[in-house]
């Protein structure tokens, strides 16, 4: 174990959270944690997690559910098309169980196969998301595949984009870039007016029944038609069955 390693594990071991999908190697439950993850913040996904969980708690019983009974359980999430990913992924596991090419699995790419690969089997793979590649670029070193949970606490918590907290840094003795500040990252577009929230708008209606079509915003549910999220019957619009 390299200096920066055995310096991040112990700092580590002191503040590391306490994570539910910390606590078990199950393929389909370190999934769905990577799934909620993306682009949503950790303290919205943990009560979101174990709801799913307690409700859904195999790909076998996600397999069973109905599309519409998997995207009514993941609204406030955001960006629900993952929802119908994993529901689809689910239900490949299902059928024929779990891949040696996880990227085989609908809406699995190589990040998300890496970190369940590293955290469910154990394998010696680095999953590397933007935390994990911005400590590697500051410090100048490759981390090994033990270090991955450290480096998504230290690049949530001191590590971070802008203005990282050095002063408190486990790595900041021998990390070359200690005390720089960094030009803010390009914002992701505004969701408020956006095409986004139009489409999720037009969820929560049909959400809460079948509306006609010709009452609600034409191009936001032919977007929602080609991502599986909503479908046109008879002239309504309503969560696939």
């Amino acid at each position: 174990m390299t200096s920066f390693e055995a310096a991040l594990s112990s700092w580590f071991e002191a503040h590391g959270r306490d994570l539910p999908w910390r606590r078990t190697r199950d393929p389909y439950a370190i999934l769905v944690s990577e799934v909620m993850l993306q682009q949503t913040q950790v303290e919205r996904v943990v009560p979101r997690y174990l709801s799913w969980l307690e409700r859904w708690p195999t790909a076998a019983a996600l397999a069973a559910a109905t599309p519409a009974e998997v995207i009514r359980e993941w609204q406030g999430l955001g960006y629900n098309r993952r929802a119908v990913s994993l529901h689809r992924a689910a239900q490949a596991i299902a059928a024929v169980g779990w891949p040696g090419d996880l990227t085989r699995l609908p809406g699995i790419g190589p990040y998300t196969a890496a970190a369940i690969r590293n955290q469910a089997y154990r394998e010696p793979v680095l999953p590397v998301d933007t935390n994990v590649a911005r400590i590697q670029e500051r410090t100048g070193h490759t981390f090994g595949p033990a270090a991955l949970q450290a480096l998504f606490d230290l690049g949530a918590a001191i590590c971070i984009a802008r203005r990282p907290r050095c002063e408190i840094c486990p790595l900041a003795e021998a990390c070359p870039s200690r005390g720089r500040r960094y030009e803010p990252m390009r914002k992701q577009s505004r969701f408020e007016g956006s095409f986004r929230q139009r489409r999720a708008a037009l969820l929560r209606l049909v959400t809460d029944g079948a509306k006609p079509v010709e009452t609600l915003d034409h191009e936001a549910a032919e977007s929602l038609c080609k991502d599986g999220l909503v479908e046109q019957v008879d002239g309504l619009v309503c969560l696939p069955r």
